[in-house]
């Protein structure tokens, strides 16, 4: 029979071990911890052959007393906590008091410490009966690891090559030095001075590690609720990538990996990202120490919140309203024009302008139904483009000038001065020249306002005069009969007329302007595939998001001038107006300078 037996300490230190010691990366991240707990400024990180054969720390530090080096190295020691009260309110990144021996007992390891006010540095070998010696040192700590896992070489047939192992050295560094600015950092590897991060405020930091374009890419968030304060960058969802790494996430300084701020940031970008690509954001989460838990891994990169459901609303609304700010104009502040009208209601002239000859393939459709503002810089603007064949210089015709009326007139999307291939609206602001896909930009507001709509229960719904009548299946028809009431809270009205035939008799008043029998025949697939009677959030969006891709405006059709701007002034005020319903972008903007190079302007 098996007897039971106490191991050994040192095979107990290396069980821990593999729990905190994974590769190389593991090592340096707890060191720069410890380092960063005794409020150093400078850390310097010398790597050689990727931390496994050298990984030197340098700091400055308020150092180790002589008669603690011996302890720092023991397995449970450690001067952040001291009761259950203080693990309970962990306020340090290091506290498990096993870094140190862990590493100790995979590699050899040597602490040279100088206490502030202290003569002179210690050393100490984390060897048996080693004792601390006198050491050169001006202030600060240095901890030198040598040849990881020399004991355990099965443990390196683990590690990955060399260029992969470095990038998780380098990962580990970046992001420490993304939540502490105000510390300087710099790692050598193999004696190449590789980066060098001088103290500096958080955005800075930020472009130093991340990039500019990130930087450029992303905005800003700054908020807080009670407890919790959350501040960072998001990336504009129509600069997102296919990369899965993008994502930097920390708690009370702390990098983590957390399931629930993860799932919130996806819900906050389910329908502003195109395709597979992923939010890349880096925030800041600070919260009461007592309401997380940080006990949860060796490694302290997952926590537990007390109220997850909390952080998850939290996180998810702040980037939510983050992505929902309406157009704005950049770098200035620009007052938008209200409209005097809604984007779906009053009519228009919908005759082709005088000025325009060439149009070989638009198609004639009924009014898109928008409304222009009555402004005076518009009507302007107008009819200075209605009159091209006035000379320049008649003072009959209005002149546009970016300079002196950008902060009185200009809204920042412009105003709209043609139809490009029945697809594109261009448009002039003080900027520079706007291009708008009308499709995905209508797409976009009739998305929000069936959402808001709906929220409200207040979809108008708008009788047809005519039933709108398509061939239908027996499974269709089933589908209408079952999902009645489900249709009529979307604001539709569809009937059998015949074994065969379905009918709609009313619509939601926002999509008049659709194919109703092509509205009818998605929202019909889409109840088929999913049977749903009471709808989810999730699932009610992508409906709704199917209804307004049905609606909205299409290719090819032919907008006046007064559509056009009205188009304008409604995406400045519609949230999410930058990316349409499936994430794909609905304008970009070509500045006056870069114009200028394409043309060799000035030079």
């Amino acid at each position: 029979m098996p007897t039971i037996a106490r191991l050994p300490d040192l095979l107990i230190s290396q069980i821990a071990a593999g729990e905190v010691v994974e590769r190389p990366a593991s090592v340096l991240k707890e060191l720069l911890e410890n380092s960063l707990d005794a409020g150093s400024k400078a850390i310097q990180v010398h790597l050689e052959e990727v931390g496994v054969k050298l990984i030197r720390i340098t700091d400055d530090g308020c150092g180790i007393a002589k008669d603690q080096l011996t302890l720092a190295l023991t397995r449970h020691a450690t001067s952040k906590i001291i009761s259950l009260d203080d693990l309970e309110r962990v306020g340090t990144l290091g506290f498990r008091g096993e870094a140190l021996a862990s590493v100790a007992s995979v590699a050899r390891l040597a602490i040279s410490s100088r206490e502030r006010g202290a003569s002179h540095a210690w050393k100490l070998k984390a060897e048996t009966g080693a004792e601390p010696e006198p050491a050169a040192l001006m202030a600060g700590t240095i901890v030198e690891m040598r040849d990881l896992y020399y004991n355990t070489p099965a443990r390196r047939k683990f590690l990955k090559s060399e260029g992969t192992e470095y990038a998780h050295c380098a990962d580990a560094v970046k992001r420490l030095a993304l939540t502490r600015p105000d510390v300087a950092f710099s790692l050598t590897h193999n004696g190449r001075n590789l980066f060098q991060f001088a103290p500096a405020d958080s955005a800075r930091r930020i472009a130093d590690i991340l990039g500019d374009d990130f930087l450029g890419a992303a905005r800003r968030l700054e908020t807080n609720a009670g407890p919790l304060t959350l501040s960072g960058f998001a990336i504009d969802p129509t600069r997102a990538t296919d990369a899965k790494d993008g994502q930097y996430i920390f708690v009370n300084g702390r990098f983590v990996r957390d399931k629930v701020i993860s799932h919130a940031l996806r819900e906050a970008y389910r329908d502003v990202l195109h395709g597979s690509r992923q939010p890349a954001v880096c925030l800041f989460v600070n919260i009461d120490p007592a309401l997380v838990d940080v006990n949860v891994h060796p490694a302290k990169t997952e926590v537990r919140f007390r109220d997850s459901r909390a952080m998850h609303q939290f996180v998810f609304h702040a980037v939510q309203r983050t992505l929902a700010t309406a157009v704005q104009a950049e770098p200035r502040e620009i007052e938008s024009i209200t409209p005097q009208g809604n984007f779906l209601r009053g009519a228009v002239d919908t005759q082709k302008p005088s000025n325009f000859s060439y149009a070989p393939t638009y198609q004639h459709q009924s009014s898109l139904g928008v409304a222009e503002p009555a402004a005076a810089a518009y009507l302007a603007f107008a009819k200075a483009t209605q009159n091209l064949g006035t000379p320049a210089n008649s003072s009959s015709t209005p002149q546009f000038s970016p300079a002196e009326n950008a902060d009185r007139d200009g809204p920042p999307l412009g105003y709209a001065l043609a139809q490009l291939h029945g697809i594109y609206v261009l448009a002039q602001n003080a900027r520079g020249l706007v291009l708008v896909d009308m499709h995905a930009a209508h797409e976009r507001i009739l998305y929000e306002k069936l959402k808001t709509a709906f929220d409200n229960r207040q979809i108008a719904t708008q009788a047809l005069l005519i039933p709108a009548v398509f061939s239908a299946d027996p499974l269709d028809i089933a589908a209408v009969e079952e999902h009645s009431e489900a249709l009529a809270e979307l604001g539709f009205q569809i009937a059998p007329l015949g074994p065969h035939q379905l009918g709609v008799r009313s619509l939601p008043a926002l999509l008049q302007s659709g194919d109703p029998a092509a509205l009818a025949k998605s929202l019909i697939a889409e109840l088929r595939e999913h049977g749903i009677t009471q709808l989810a959030t999730a699932r009610r969006n992508e409906l709704l998001a199917t209804m307004a891709c049905h609606g909205a405006v299409r290719a090819r059709r032919l907008l006046t001038l007064p559509e056009m701007n009205a188009l304008l002034r409604q995406m400045e005020e519609t949230e999410r107006a930058g990316q349409c319903n499936h994430g794909r972008p609905t304008w970009t903007e070509l500045p006056l300078a870069e114009l200028d190079k394409l043309f060799l302007r000035g030079q």
